[in-house]
């Protein structure tokens, strides 16, 4: 007769194996476009994927041309290789076929993704999407869910220098998704708000402090509106803070989510006393960047 404990240690023995046979069957599992690494000239597009904090994107370009032919995005879930499939899928979808093609990877998630050729920082790849939208570019400010940085460029797109704010969400897209929620408001009427408003002074320089500043304002009785301008203001001035630390001023690419907003680029432009510059798609900088070097991936 088995004894109890002997039992559950089988239980656990077996449990432990098929924990490490789904690892496997997940880590190694076939790349989605049926390619094996090493078939690069058969090769016609060049995807890049950026699993960010908050949303997953991609982006896949014409080997040839760089032209983009298709895009797409999804919320991070806790899966990063789940949200890389779950994109490239819909990226098919949107293109209407599947194509042989080399795949970089890019973000917070990128070291999950075994099916990429190769992974690359999101401090490159920023630099080379910002770069490719805007031969001129000097400096590149990116506010993503998690963190926001400052990336010096050199001529071409080269990273010169950078500096990052991933201590603290205040200045960052979760940060102003917590007050928004808090508002009652979505990120679109929240940006609306704050641009016909005045900001009041939000003087925490952090997160947590912050929302219990704001709370205390709404009891004050301070408009919604008042708060949300307060909000991106601090936000362009933390920006600011990093970016007086790094040379080359000049045309300056504003990426992230939050560059969707014409307001926050105008707070930006007015706290740097420079011209600020929006990709039409500044979310997807990074996947470009992905994109871009995983061209350069194919001819080599």
């Amino acid at each position: 007769m088995v004894s109890p404990w002997r039992g559950l240690a089988l239980l656990c023995m077996a449990v432990s194996a098929w924990f490490r046979g789904v690892h496997f069957a997940t880590c190694y599992r076939k790349r989605p476009n049926d390619v094996k690494k090493g078939q690069n000239m058969q090769r016609s597009c060049a995807i890049g994927i950026d699993v960010g904090s908050a949303q997953t994107k991609a982006m896949l370009l014409d080997q040839q041309s760089l032209t983009p032919l298709a895009k797409a995005d999804l919320p991070t879930g806790w899966n990063a290789l789940a949200s890389a499939e779950a994109v490239l899928a819909k990226l098919w979808e949107t293109l209407g076929e599947t194509r042989p093609c080399t795949i970089v990877a890019t973000g917070y998630g990128r070291v999950a993704i075994p099916f990429a050729d190769k992974n690359i920082t999101e401090i490159s790849c920023h630099a080379q999407g910002a770069a490719h939208c805007f031969p001129s570019a000097g400096l590149v400010i990116d506010i993503g869910g998690q963190d926001s940085k400052v990336i010096s460029l050199q001529p071409g797109g080269g990273v010169r220098d950078f500096l990052m704010n991933d201590k603290c969400a205040a200045g960052t897209g979760r940060f102003v998704e917590t007050v928004s929620r808090l508002l009652g408001l979505s990120i679109g009427e929240f940006c609306a708000l704050a641009a016909s408003s005045k900001p009041c002074a939000i003087t925490s320089m952090c997160a947590v402090f912050a929302e219990t500043e704001i709370i205390g304002l709404l009891a004050q009785g301070t408009k919604p509106g008042a708060i949300a301008a307060g909000v991106l203001t601090s936000i362009a001035r933390r920006m600011r803070a990093l970016a007086d630390r790094m040379p080359g001023q000049c045309d300056c690419v504003f990426t992230g989510g939050l560059a969707q907003s014409p307001v926050c680029a105008t707070l930006l432009a007015q706290e740097l006393s420079c011209q600020i510059l929006v990709p039409e798609h500044p979310q997807f900088t990074g996947a470009l960047g992905a994109a871009l070097a995983a061209a350069r991936l194919t001819k080599e």
